[in-house]
């Protein structure tokens, strides 16, 4: 059974994961410019080598409580059908790896619920892997 890699970060206490391939870059955090008028999960857009990408806070598209940017605070950039995304994530932790069987689906129901595509066990941690089509 093939393994999957999964990209390990934290949103407040919490670890939650992305697949390898969905992602561009991780990247500090930079100057954001705000855009008037958007959702309020919106920061803005950074300017990224020449491109325009919209950045979304990540603990504010979950209802997750935010807190103040720090040494730690990265930028997933994800693409989805050509369009570049920056992810504001409180920490990206490690690159994990997991077989088929340690993924179990969310049993959890309400809103934020279709956020999630499964629950990866390793060891006696957990880690809640994102729905990027759901999220963006």
């Amino acid at each position: 059974m093939p393994e999957e890699q999964l990209v390990v970060f934290q949103l407040n206490d919490q670890q939650y994961a992305l697949p390898i391939q969905e992602i561009q870059e991780i990247i500090r955090m930079t100057g954001i410019t705000r855009v008037p008028n958007t959702k309020p999960y919106v920061e803005g857009i950074i300017n990224l080598r020449g491109s325009i990408v919209p950045v979304l806070n990540l603990n504010r598209r979950m209802d997750l409580p935010v807190a103040g940017y720090n040494e730690a605070t990265r930028i997933i950039v994800v693409e989805r059908e050509g369009q570049k995304v920056g992810l504001i994530v409180d920490n990206v932790l490690e690159v994990g790896r997991y077989h088929e069987d340690e993924m179990e689906s969310p049993a959890v129901a309400g809103e934020g619920a279709d956020f999630l595509r499964g629950v990866v066990k390793k060891n006696d941690r957990l880690w809640l892997l994102l729905n990027t089509d759901r999220v963006l």
